[in-house]
């Protein structure tokens, strides 16, 4: 059976799947041509990331398809419901870039407090010549430690956010309408582990009490940040959104950057993505990662080794 990796797929993945019998392609076919392609080569297995879209026009128009797989945790690009009508399996890998996404978040939070995200556009330009100056600029820092970590959505990703605010010293606290309380277990590296146990706030005291507000939810419908919930934070509030776009109203964003009631944000996701609007590219106040949070090696290994894993047991 012939298995396609549209957006790729690690290494270790590809071996274990050729090692059952599978032939794995890794070319990357434009979104005109999926439809084509999948027939033409008989694909029994369409492996996606976020890139590629598998509507129910293309699971209506390749009958060879017998799996679609997501390499992370969003299924927004994949019509899964219609697809598991239609007798497909549908697999994705929820576990395997928690980490990577929580580490992103927390180099977000880092550059933001001390000013990073401008000190690295503007050390390149003036670091020679106006060095006194942008060394007062930049000396009106923040520490983490004590304050206090508000993360909306507390399922993998938003539960190991939470250990790593923990580790730094920071108080966490977490809204999430599907689950009241969660017990974290913290480990570290000589064998040792802490538990806390949390429990969830109301939206209202998470946005109104949180010195630095974090998401981690699916795309919505409606915005989980609008311009309600900005005028209801505090003053000097960090953001991060390095879940999903259109979960953070932009527009209402840049005003409170603009007032001051915001003092950084930081984003890996976009209303317009795969094309930010000019807005958010060029504001001094925010920093900018095209959509990695999973992107790291140890990630993407995990990645392709679930991927083979379910795709073996349930095609073998």
């Amino acid at each position: 059976m012939k298995i396609l990796a549209n957006d790729g797929i690690a290494k270790p993945g590809i071996k274990a799947l050729e090692d059952s019998g599978f032939e794995v392609l890794t070319t990357t076919v434009a979104q005109k041509q999926l439809q084509n392609f999948i027939n033409e080569n008989d694909i029994s297995a369409l492996l996606v990331r976020s890139a590629t879209q598998v509507r129910k026009d293309l699971i209506d128009n390749c009958p060879t398809l017998k799996l679609i797989g997501r390499g992370g945790v969003g299924m927004d690009n994949i019509d899964v419901e219609y697809a598991k009508e239609k007798g497909l399996h549908v697999i994705n890998t929820p576990a395997a870039s928690s980490s990577s996404v929580a580490e992103l978040v927390f180099a977000h939070l880092f550059g933001g407090v001390r000013y990073l995200h401008d000190a690295n556009r503007n050390m390149p330009l003036e670091g020679d010549s106006n060095f006194k100056s942008l060394k007062k600029s930049y000396a009106s820092g923040i520490e983490l430690r004590g304050k206090t970590l508000g993360i909306i959505g507390f399922g993998r990703i938003g539960q190991a956010t939470a250990k790593i605010a923990i580790g730094v010293g920071m108080k966490v606290i977490f809204y999430d309408p599907y689950l009241e309380q969660a017990s974290i277990d913290v480990a570290f590296y000589d064998g040792q582990s802490a538990t806390f146990n949390l429990e969830s706030q109301t939206k209202e005291t998470l946005v109104s009490t949180s010195d630095f507000i974090t998401l981690h939810v699916p795309a919505q419908k409606n915005y989980v940040l609008g311009k309600e919930e900005f005028e209801m934070m505090k003053p000097g509030v960090g953001i991060i959104n390095a879940a999903r776009g259109g979960v953070l109203d932009e527009v209402a964003l840049v005003d409170a950057l603009e007032n001051g009631n915001v003092i950084f944000a930081g984003l890996d996701v976009y209303e317009s993505e795969p094309n930010p609007e000019i807005r958010i590219l060029m504001h001094p106040n925010i920093s900018l990662t095209p959509h990695i949070g999973g992107a790291t090696g140890e990630a993407q290994n995990r990645i392709g080794t679930e991927l083979a894993e379910q795709i073996i047991s349930l095609l073998k």
